[in-house]
């Protein structure tokens, strides 16, 4: 039985097979968080409107779109949610969240643009020294901010 179904996977070979995967597998969402450091060490921390009251404030980020990379999607969450370019460097934690979502944060730094909030998802945007957060911050951001994400 299994030398037959062997077989059958080789034959079906490429788009089909991706599709049987799929099918097989649970699908994930993948968030993405920037920790964004400026010139002085300040990190970029937001008020997010749509955030459990008391819990409101965290790092940038979102959702990864079909095609895009990881690294990419920093970059796009960071520039839609405030204005600014960033240099997306290495991985600062990675850790699979609540039900079927993955959850990957990078270190980052501003290079350009302004600081301009999206004001229909965020109440603010500010810098922060990394040891002098504002209360409500999500606590893993606040370890993602000292260094210490899950890897």
């Amino acid at each position: 039985m299994r030398t037959l179904l062997a077989r059958l996977w080789r034959m079906i070979e490429g788009p089909l097979q991706w599709r049987v995967v799929r099918l097989r597998n649970a699908t994930f969402m993948v968030g993405v968080t920037g920790v964004v450091r400026d010139a002085e060490g300040g990190v970029l921390l937001l008020e997010h409107r749509f955030w459990p009251e008391g819990r409101r404030w965290g790092l940038p980020g979102g959702y990864a779109k079909r095609g895009e990379t990881l690294r990419e999607t920093v970059a796009r969450e960071v520039r839609e949610e405030t204005g600014l370019e960033v240099r997306v460097h290495g991985l600062a934690g990675l850790r699979s969240g609540y039900r079927l979502r993955v959850e990957v944060a990078y270190e980052a730094e501003v290079t350009g643009g302004t600081l301009e909030v999206d004001a229909f998802e965020i109440l603010q945007a500010r810098w922060f020294p990394p040891d002098a957060l504002p209360e409500g911050t999500q606590e893993y951001h606040r370890r993602l901010v000292a260094g210490a994400g899950e890897r």
